[in-house]
């Protein structure tokens, strides 16, 4: 008190001092300072309790890098482009730490290429087939869609391997593939424009894979189409890394926009769901899976978290992108092996194998 009082000592080096959050001490009187100054540092301390002070320090010693942060988004120097990948770098990102490394390190990227091809051949495929069959509402339904089709996984044509990939380009109908495509655009793209094409191609991959095997092992006499593996793994792994990191995500918006995902994807699975019980118009073989959606959920949440969460950290060095990538791997040899001894260890009977009719 007396210390505060004598004009001997200046009230600025406790300003000062009261900046450093080793040295924050709580004031008894604050009549020597300026009235700014003591209305500044009473709000301040007024806010401040035994259980939460830490965290306020540390709050006081970081504003000067926030603001920091939140003035690069607003630098004048940089082209439109340049500001819309910092904005959804802003957005994207759930941890300070990696919006930080970020902006640092940030010297432009490439368009997102991945996801915008990948869309667009699944639209032309869809259109093309839509026009052969005549139909593209529950496209699946027509009796000649599997059979005309050499890209639907098929549990009888199984041996071309190349079907356990190239299902992603079909969909059962114009709400399969806006649902898809939807969700694909709006949380892809900018998840490719931040963490780049190679990270989000191969979580992306790793959904579609996940996806038809899980089929082949779960639902075994079942095919299946559509880019629904893929794209659950990138929503999976974006939404568990915003839940994770929920207090430090950006975004303004970040619970309407988890919410929307959320509802998408619970739209599509009861679709899918309804679709694969649904009386086929092709009885020796039952409508499309929904299985696929499980495993690219599966990734999402395990390899798509790791690989979206370390954004400023290289995953070899990250314990937990071994372990679960070696799940992964696990599973894909399992599933391999499966698929060439159980169905005749276990006598599954399977539809038989599509063939193109005569009229296409």
């Amino acid at each position: 008190m007396g210390e505060l009082n004598d004009p001997g000592h200046s009230s600025s080096p406790a300003v000062l001092s009261g900046s450093q959050a080793d040295h924050i001490e709580v004031l008894e009187s604050v009549d020597a300072l300026p009235m700014a100054a003591e209305d500044h540092w009473k709000s301040l301390f007024d806010q401040m309790s035994n259980k939460r002070s830490n965290s306020f320090r540390r709050a006081i010693l970081q504003g000067n890098r926030r603001l920091c942060n939140k003035g690069l988004l607003e630098e004048s120097g940089l082209s439109v482009a340049q500001r819309l990948i910092r904005h959804m770098a802003y957005e994207t990102l759930p941890r300070e730490i990696d919006r930080k490394w970020f902006y640092d390190n940030y010297t432009g990227c490439p368009p997102p290429w991945f996801i915008i091809t990948v869309t667009i051949v699944e639209v032309a495929f869809f259109v093309y087939y839509g026009l052969v069959l005549d139909r593209f509402v529950l496209q699946a339904t027509h009796p000649g869609y599997l059979k005309s089709n050499p890209l639907v996984y098929h549990p009888q044509l199984r041996v071309q391997a190349w079907r356990y990939l190239s299902y992603m380009f079909m969909h059962a109908g114009i709400e399969h593939l806006g649902v898809n495509v939807a969700l694909q655009l709006l949380v892809g793209v900018p998840l490719e424009m931040v963490h780049g094409a190679l990270r989000i191609s191969f979580v992306y991959i790793a959904g579609i894979l996940a996806g038809s095997l899980a089929v082949s092992v779960a639902d075994m006499s079942a095919p299946v189409v559509g880019a629904s593996g893929g794209v659950y793994a990138l929503v999976s792994a974006h939404l568990a890394n915003i839940v994770m990191n929920w207090s430090g995500m950006k975004c303004q918006f970040k619970l309407l926009r988890t919410a929307f995902a959320l509802i998408c994807m619970s739209f599509e699975f009861g679709r899918a769901v309804w679709l694969r019980f649904y009386p086929s118009s092709y009885p020796p073989c039952p409508h499309p899976s929904f299985v696929a959606h499980l495993g690219g959920v599966l990734v999402g949440i395990t390899l798509g978290v790791v690989i979206l969460r370390n954004y400023e950290q290289r995953l070899q060095d990250q314990s937990l992108w071994w372990i679960f990538l070696a799940i992964y791997i696990f599973f894909v040899t399992f599933a391999i092996l499966w698929n060439i001894f159980a169905f005749s260890l276990l006598g599954v009977r399977l539809p038989t194998a599509p063939r193109k009719p005569p009229w296409i």
